[in-house]
């Protein structure tokens, strides 16, 4: 059984990811990551030179991949969850945790994270704020199909998430005899 994070860019799922790691001793993964190591180039590359489709194909195979490896604690990408083989992937693979934010603070959130335009296209000729706003209207039914649970992550510290996260995960396994 894995914890599975979900959520629009920004989240905080890999910061969360990396302290859940070391707070369980399990391996993590952020997903965006491997694709771009497998690709052998950025997210915004695959975009341009491949399209959103030849992304969202790889971006599947590595779900399939890590969600069927028990013990790993994953970060999605924002889009993961998308395609429906994606969502039952996860949903057999562990525990899905939606991690949201305001889009105001996805936004800042953003604008202050310097690999964020380099690695990450827009996904909409809007951009932004408004780019933002849109495409989570889109998703949010999306996530909360998936996810387990929804956890706030507003003026909180991912500490703060992370730990919220693994009250949550422990009474899942004590409920169930669970073991990591």
């Amino acid at each position: 059984m894995n914890i599975i994070l979900i959520g629009y860019r920004a989240t905080g799922k890999t910061t969360v990811a990396r302290l859940l790691s070391e707070q369980l001793g399990w391996p993590w993964v952020d997903l965006d990551v491997e694709i771009e190591r497998l690709a052998g180039k950025s997210i915004a590359q695959i975009f341009a030179e491949d399209g959103e489709p030849a992304f969202r194909d790889l971006e599947s195979q590595v779900v399939a991949d890590f969600c069927a490896r028990p013990g790993w604690i994953i970060a999605a990408g924002g889009g993961a969850p998308l395609r429906p083989e994606n969502r039952q992937a996860m949903r057999q693979g562990g525990k899905v945790f939606w991690l949201t934010a305001t889009p105001e603070t996805i936004y800042r959130r953003m604008t202050t994270d310097p690999t964020t335009g380099a690695r990450r296209p827009n996904l909409t000729a809007r951009g932004g704020l408004d780019e933002i706003v849109e495409l989570l209207a889109r998703r949010e039914p999306i996530y909360r199909e998936t996810a387990d649970w929804v956890i706030d992550t507003e003026n909180k510290s991912p500490l703060q998430v992370a730990e919220e996260i693994l009250k949550l995960w422990s009474a899942v396994r004590d409920d169930k005899g669970m073991h990591p």
